[in-house]
């Protein structure tokens, strides 16, 4: 009788302990998929926003939505090419990975593995982005803490902070 006893409330407990791991899964999940939509929504109005105004944002857009260590490394470009009268920067658009963007070209948005923005331009490149984002009460912001520029890695802010010293 004990041990029948004891298996029900062995039971018991683990149906309990069962529907809080799936309980906070469920809660993870949710942030995560909140997370994601907040970092896709962010790149798409910087996107949105350089269509508008066709790339004359002065400071230009990634700067604009930039978290303060892209904004330095950006403000190395700035201080070089002051200093230098020579620009150091990577000789294209990152947004549209090209000298001469087509604001009009299709693009898609879609959220990698490693929690990156990918957005896949119409002419066949991909720009990456990673992004760190907080809760400010009931909503969640989000800055663009570097450009990733290949499938190999590169890195906007390391290229600036390595080319315009």
């Amino acid at each position: 009788m004990e041990s029948a006893m004891q298996k029900t409330i062995f039971s018991i407990m683990m149906l309990i302990i069962g529907f809080f791991a799936i309980s906070a899964t469920a809660n993870l999940t949710e942030a995560l998929q909140t997370t994601f939509a907040m970092k896709v929504t962010t790149i798409a109005d910087m996107y949105q926003q350089d269509i508008d105004n066709q790339g004359q944002d002065y400071p230009v857009v990634l700067h604009q939505y930039g978290s303060p260590e892209l904004k330095a490394a950006m403000q190395l470009e700035r201080d070089y090419f002051d200093r230098e009268q020579m620009s150091c920067h990577i000789g294209y658009d990152v947004l549209w990975s090209s000298q001469d963007p087509d604001y009009e070209q299709d693009k898609q948005f879609a959220v990698t593995e490693q929690g990156l923005v990918q957005v896949s331009l119409a002419q066949g490149d991909d720009v990456y982005y990673e992004l760190s984002c907080k809760s400010v009460g009931h909503d969640v912001a989000c800055q663009v803490t570097d450009v990733i520029l290949d499938k190999d890695g590169k890195s906007l802010r390391e290229y600036l902070l390595e080319h315009c010293r």
